[in-house]
């Protein structure tokens, strides 16, 4: 039996193939296509690759038993919509290259039950129809480098709100089952396990129904004030939602096939992950929840976890996906785990090399730096400005050069990026 995790380099994202099944009847799940500039050199080959594994006949297309979105922020959502967008453009034509059985979503506009177009129409009249896409025009009047961030912050969000309706509307152009074990609502928090195909079962673990439920309240809020500041636009986005927002509605699930089992957490925070298991009765009293893999939430951010994640969650694979951009992995979050590990058995997977890694963190502190001397500066800034740049202190090379690793702990790099980074957990999947 195959039950292993494909892991793709998806830049600053996610990026994840789950195989299942035997060799004889092979089951594809795909989950997250990472941000601009991974479908076409990472994700699309892949696909490719296995459709050659599989012998399939040019009209053939691959079935992917299940297309998953843990949520619509870009670095996750991207990769999928440059996918539909080759599949759509091939309708009529060109055999596709995959097809969807089923299809698990949740849409900003469904979260939080509001029309897109409501959501955005004041940002669009006052930055211009490219603000929806995320981006800010040359010549917008702002008035200091924190209001400048601020902006650009929050139109990220909106881009994930644009984003998210047009994989919908993609997806109902490709006949797409949309949450079908969820009768086409939204995908929450189940308590039961849902059969998702032979062999194969997932349990939703988050979002939880009260989160959304106060998501829905903080736009309703926003909406009014939006109103209140019509006339200006930097109140109107200061007024917006946090962009850490669209991690709490992240898909969360636990994949079990032959006794072994996955833990996927997207962007999720790690206090909602737990009270999700918690309230699903998957964690009990002070005894941990031990699974042979843990996809490590948004990647490895110590923003999103604490201690009490690892201490709580254990596993014998770890994957850290992010190539050092906004700083992730951080080393905060890989002590935590090795100081809730100490000398047990494990394996780190990093989706890039740690030289690479350190280069873009390094990169992003001292971006954070001159904003920071900058905010100081012109009194904007209450806190005093990060030190400088130490590789000694601050790199993940020294992090791991001054550990040792105990029996059993292994660093994984991904460093050949045509080869596939499989972990298998069962049979050995082979291509």
């Amino acid at each position: 039996m195959i039950f292993s995790l494909d892991v793709r380099r998806a830049r600053k994202g996610d990026c994840l193939l789950l195989h299942f099944g035997t060799k004889q009847k092979p089951g594809l799940i795909l989950i997250d296509g990472g941000p601009k500039s991974v479908y076409v050199p990472h994700l699309r080959p892949r696909i490719v690759q296995i459709r050659k594994a599989r012998k399939l006949e040019a009209h053939e297309p691959l079935p992917v038993d299940l297309l998953m979105v843990s949520h619509v922020d870009d670095d996750h959502i991207r990769g999928i919509l440059d996918l539909t967008a080759e599949l759509t453009a091939s309708q009529g034509g060109t055999p596709p290259l995959l097809r969807v059985l089923s299809f698990w979503h949740n849409s900003f506009d469904d979260v939080i039950g509001k029309d897109p177009k409501e959501l955005t129409a004041s940002m669009t009249s006052q930055f211009g129809a490219a603000s929806v896409g995320g981006e800010l025009p040359a010549d917008a009047a702002l008035q200091s480098a924190e209001d400048d961030e601020l902006v650009r912050d929050n139109l990220q969000v909106l881009a994930s709100i644009e984003q998210g309706h047009r994989l919908r509307g993609d997806a109902a152009k490709l006949d797409f089952e949309l949450n079908p074990e969820f009768d086409g609502k939204l995908v929450l928090q189940s308590t039961k396990a849902l059969s998702i195909a032979t062999g194969l079962k997932f349990t939703v673990v988050g979002p939880m129904k009260p989160e959304l439920q106060a998501l829905q309240k903080k736009h309703d809020e926003w909406l009014e004030k939006q109103e209140e500041n019509a006339d200006d636009p930097e109140a109107a986005l200061a007024a917006y939602i946090d962009p850490s927002v669209p991690n709490l509605s992240s898909i969360v699930v636990l994949a079990e096939a032959g006794g072994k089992r996955m833990f996927l957490t997207g962007d999720a925070r790690g206090d909602k992950i737990l009270a999700g298991l918690k309230a699903g009765k998957l964690i009990k009293g002070g005894t941990p929840l031990h699974v042979d893999l843990l996809k490590v939430p948004h990647h490895g951010s110590a923003n999103n976890v604490a201690p009490e994640f690892f201490e709580s969650i254990t596993a014998d694979h770890y994957v850290f996906s992010g190539n050092g951009e906004h700083g992730n992995p951080e080393r905060e979050t890989l002590k935590m785990l090795f100081d809730a590990r100490g000398k047990k058995p494990f394996q780190i997977h990093l989706t890039y090399p740690i030289a690479e890694i350190d280069k873009a963190r390094k990169k992003d502190w001292e971006e954070q730096q001159a904003r920071e001397k900058k905010r100081k500066a012109n009194g904007t800034g209450k806190k005093e400005p990060r030190p400088n740049w130490s590789p000694a202190k601050h790199s993940l090379k020294s992090f791991f050069a001054g550990l040792t690793l105990a029996k059993g702990q292994k660093i994984h790099e991904i460093k050949d990026d045509t080869a596939p980074h499989v972990i298998d957990l069962l049979d050995a999947l082979g291509h």
